[in-house]
């Protein structure tokens, strides 16, 4: 008999993560998550409630005081760094903030460049990553020069260049018209990653995100369907969670895996 492959590991294994921060402020008191290959996720919760520091550990920018986080398999310590900052790809709330070369191309080469392409293959790398996000016509732009919903968009390229194994999204929805909205998320649901969202857009998070946790005073408070959580009026009272007025969350079909 042949013997059966084995599954592959999940993007993101966090475990017993906890943390404090050297002022004594302990923001994480023991997270336990698993997110397999491919989901969409997100994250919720109030501010204070942990979700940067927790977005912090998953490329080694900060460091567990206990716990442990492995992301595809890999754990997130020394020797893995460089490559697991690679496979975890995170795009800023303001563009801007990651956007600093003086073309679009050149922003987008940056990554893959770093970690050793060259030449027709970097090159080629660029252009799949900015056709992925329908920029390519704009590659000999200064970034400063488009619109927000552009510079976000290319923002996710630069990303999506070095062939990451999670997309952070941080606040995507924020400042973008309704258009620049609606093609952001059909972009996210074209990637083939994992895509885990930290948004306090909650219609966006259930448009996006089958699966959702809520992060509450450093601890996982729920974990569960999008959709189900958004309905559950207790719960988003003590997170505070609010959803635009008249906004019934059972009245969205659930988005799709």
């Amino acid at each position: 008999m042949t013997p059966e492959t084995p599954p592959p590991p999940p993007s993101l294994q966090v475990s017993g993560l906890a943390y404090a921060y050297p002022d004594g402020h302990q923001a994480l008191f023991g997270v336990d998550l698993t997110v397999p290959r491919g989901e969409r996720l997100a994250l919720l919760g109030p501010n204070g409630a942990g979700k940067t520091t927790l977005v912090l550990h998953l490329n080694g920018i900060l460091t567990p005081g206990a716990g442990s986080v492995t992301v595809a398999g890999l754990p997130v310590t020394g020797r893995h760094l460089a490559e697991v900052r690679r496979r975890v790809g995170i795009v800023f709330q303001d563009p801007d903030d990651q956007l600093f070369m003086p073309t679009v191309r050149e922003d987008v080469a940056f990554g893959p460049a770093a970690s050793g392409l060259r030449g027709e293959d970097l090159a080629a790398r660029v252009r799949e990553a900015l056709e992925r996000v329908g920029m390519e016509a704009y590659a000999d732009r200064p970034p400063h020069h488009l619109s927000f919903g552009q510079r976000r968009r290319v923002a996710v390229a630069t990303v999506l260049a070095s062939h990451p194994e999670i997309l952070v999204l941080d606040e995507p929805s924020s400042n973008l018209d309704p258009a620049a909205r609606r093609e952001l998320a059909d972009l996210v649901r074209s990637l083939d990653v994992t895509v885990l969202m930290v948004t306090h857009d909650l219609p966006y998070a259930l448009e996006l995100c089958p699966r959702s946790v809520i992060l509450g005073g450093g601890v996982i408070a729920a974990d569960g369907p999008t959709r189900k959580l958004l309905c559950d009026t207790a719960l988003m009272a003590a997170h505070r969670l609010e959803l635009p007025f008249g906004f019934d969350p059972r009245s969205v079909p659930a988005p799709s895996a």
